[in-house]
């Protein structure tokens, strides 16, 4: 049986995933959505009566659910060809406002549940399979009241690099993705209790046209996907100015 897995897949870049998934038509058997709400991982079925999916209400920060994935593939039998990972989530606020338990929460999901999801797959996965990690723009630099957060996507952004490097030989097409802000629900938790920074308003992207490039980039078979020309301009700037530039205007914004 040959599967796609996207994780993250009830709301904002992993909903829009699936529906591209769907139009590529990819002859898959089975297309496994992986998210917290059951509710809306069964409207994938509703909506889409002649696909085969599979729901998992899993959540990713938990290592029981994580050894429940792993028991589901070695059940199935499955090989996967695609997998797509969007679960993250961050919270806006300085290091000494943001309760710990969260800010804990982040790195599990973030970065832990990264390496134990790769490290569960890579078993499975069939030569010359796809995977694709939305990490950040955040990834490029520090960010003062999004520090913990920036630092768990610069995990991200470093851990899929070197497991492109790693992988060569079995052929995979390994991106991650690192989009600015994006307009979807994760902003509605991230700013939960403080004003989104006027700069990324500036820049908020549509979450369809993201993936439309991040599928575009992966085809391509690049490493890196880099929606917009501001974020462009982000990257290669964050990488030939100092950071400490960056750094001193990000923490004059109000927040």
């Amino acid at each position: 049986m040959r599967i796609g897995i996207i994780t993250g897949a009830s709301s904002g870049m992993g909903k829009e995933f699936v529906k591209l998934v769907l139009s590529e038509q990819l002859r898959l058997d089975e297309i496994w959505v992986i998210a917290r709400r059951q509710d809306r991982l069964e409207a994938w079925q509703k909506h889409y009566p002649d696909e085969n999916f599979r729901t998992l209400a899993l959540d990713l920060a938990s290592r029981d659910d994580i050894k429940s994935l792993q028991e589901e593939l070695a059940e199935s039998g499955a090989q996967i060809a695609l997998f797509i990972h969007c679960a993250g989530f961050g919270i806006m606020g300085r290091i000494d406002e943001i309760p710990v338990e969260e800010q804990l929460e982040m790195v599990d999901l973030n970065c832990r549940s990264v390496v134990e999801l790769t490290t569960t797959i890579l078993p499975h996965m069939e030569k010359g399979g796809r995977m694709i990690y939305v990490a950040s723009a955040a990834a490029f630099l520090p960010q003062p009241g999004f520090a913990v957060y920036s630092a768990t996507k610069a995990f991200v952004l470093s851990f899929v690099r070197s497991l492109r490097a790693e992988c060569r030989e079995e052929n995979y097409d390994i991106t991650v993705v690192c989009p600015g802000a994006v307009r979807t629900e994760f902003f509605k938790r991230a700013a939960e209790k403080k004003h989104l920074p006027a700069y990324k308003k500036m820049v908020m992207a549509d979450p369809k046209k993201v993936v439309k490039k991040a599928w575009k980039d992966s085809l391509a078979g690049k490493e890196l996907s880099v929606y917009g020309k501001p974020m462009k301009l982000f990257h290669t700037a964050s990488k030939v100015l100092p950071h400490k530039l960056f750094l001193h205007f990000m923490g004059r914004q109000k927040s």
